[in-house]
């Protein structure tokens, strides 16, 4: 059977300021009910991609189609069936939950009516039913963000873009966040998601774009990609004389020893041999775990700092 028709492509985006081109030939598709999360370190060009796929930046080449439309051209009518929401909140302070939800499905011309009868499901959806005539001073920050997406759900969009969602938020906000990202994909929706949280990414992204300097540098399923470019173990040594092992012959038992800060990386294929090397080392502690996501994203872009630009 053929794969459906991609909801959304974008086809060899580049964007250039200057000298610097900070989108380089980029090209990618999502699926219908499909989660492409896009990560990368700051700098990577991950917001300029978004500005172009929401038609908010013009591209110096390439192309960008949704729902069977494109941009520039078909631009209202792809924005209407766009949910979105920033890194920060963009709610109006001076209403209350419900007058945010109200006022926002004016703008897509709904009647007020049929937002209004939409109204009770999302503030349900966000759990925010008791916070109906609260104001958004009046929330957690988790709670904002939830008003975000029920907001960005009034139009009863088919994409949804979310730009870092849960930054700033509390473990339990996040949770429940991710809860409700999950019901949404059960429902069918599809989401463009950036994030810094690796967890994050791996939990609820069907597949993943890593991106640096502007370029695509590897697209997958997240646990595909661990496996091709990762060593299965890792082994983390810290503490008394961990740093003296980078040089030491316990280097054999490792395919790659990476060293930040006073903990040493083993990424290895005999953990266990590993392991029993290390035990008879006095105030050195160990961690051994599987690799993970984490590990993939410092192994493509580097564990150098990236300042905000």
């Amino acid at each position: 059977m053929d794969a459906p028709a991609p909801l959304f492509a974008a086809r060899h985006l580049t964007k250039r300021y200057g000298a610097a081109t900070v989108v380089n030939d980029l090209s990618f598709e999502i699926a219908p009910g499909e989660c492409l999360g896009v990560i990368g370190p700051n700098g990577a060009g991950k917001t300029t991609t978004v500005r172009m796929c929401l038609g908010q930046t013009e591209p110096d080449s390439g192309e960008v189609t949704a729902m069977g439309l494109s941009l520039p051209q078909d631009a209202m009518a792809i924005k209407a069936r766009l949910g979105v929401v920033t890194q920060f909140d963009t709610l109006d302070p001076d209403f209350t939950c419900q007058e945010n939800l109200l006022v926002y499905g004016r703008y897509f011309g709904l009647p007020a009516r049929q937002v209004r009868e939409r109204i009770p499901r999302l503030l349900e959806f966000a759990a925010l039913t008791h916070k109906a005539q609260a104001r958004p001073a009046e929330l957690s920050g988790g709670m904002r963000r939830r008003l975000s997406l029920a907001r960005a759900l009034v139009n009863d969009p088919a994409l949804l873009v979310l730009d870092e969602p849960t930054t700033g938020l509390d473990p339990q906000a996040r949770h429940l966040m991710w809860e409700r990202l999950q019901l949404l994909l059960q429902q069918g929706k599809s989401i463009l998601l950036t994030t810094h949280f690796m967890d994050e990414a791996e939990r609820l992204c069907h597949r993943l774009l890593v991106m640096d300097q502007g370029r695509k540098i590897a697209e997958g399923r997240p646990r595909d990609l661990i496996a091709s470019h990762l060593e299965p173990d890792v082994v983390e040594a810290y503490g008394q004389g961990a740093l003296d092992l980078v040089d030491s012959p316990l280097r054999a038992h490792a395919a790659r020893v990476e060293v930040s800060g006073e903990t040493v990386f083993f990424y290895t294929q005999d953990a266990r041999a590993l392991l029993q090397a290390l035990s008879n080392r006095p105030g050195l502690r160990t961690l051994h775990r599987p690799a993970n996501l984490e590990d993939l994203f410092l192994k493509l872009t580097g564990r150098q700092i990236r300042e905000e630009a």
